[in-house]
């Protein structure tokens, strides 16, 4: 890491407090990362948010799963990696749209998708593995 990154850790069982804790983090990185706009860390939490929040509620044992977060800020972009211990996710990325005005859920990759330059799922016998990239403008 350069002098200018800033990374922090968190791991935990999946539950929706773990989620707080990963936006308290990010908000004492962002006291660490005055060049990042507060549009950049807006979305950029937003999208963090939905993912993990995403993560824990569909998993079927948050006691038995184990949620870990790694985010790193540097001079030239966001990047978090989320992991999980559940059972490897079925995504339909062809599926992924906003919902009508009406609906009351199903925003959360449709919102991180237009939030990031870069939203990928990994699945395996571990586990899903979650990157999220927002490109900082120079």
């Amino acid at each position: 890491m350069d002098a200018e990154t800033r990374a922090v850790h968190i791991d935990g069982p999946a539950r929706l407090e773990l989620v707080d804790h990963v936006l308290d983090a990010l908000d004492g990185l962002w006291a660490d990362a005055p060049h990042v706009a507060d549009r950049d860390r807006t979305l950029f939490a937003l999208a963090v948010s939905e993912v993990a929040t995403n993560m824990v509620q569909h998993t079927d044992d948050p006691n038995g799963v184990t949620l870990t977060v790694d985010i790193r800020v540097s001079s030239d972009d966001l990047l978090a990696t989320l992991t999980d211990t559940a059972p490897p996710a079925e995504i339909d990325w062809d599926g992924v749209e906003m919902p009508d005005a009406d609906s009351e859920s199903g925003r959360g990759l449709a919102l991180s998708t237009a939030a990031l330059d870069e939203l990928r799922h990994y699945a395996d016998a571990r586990g899903n593995t979650w990157r999220l990239r927002r490109r900082l403008a120079p």
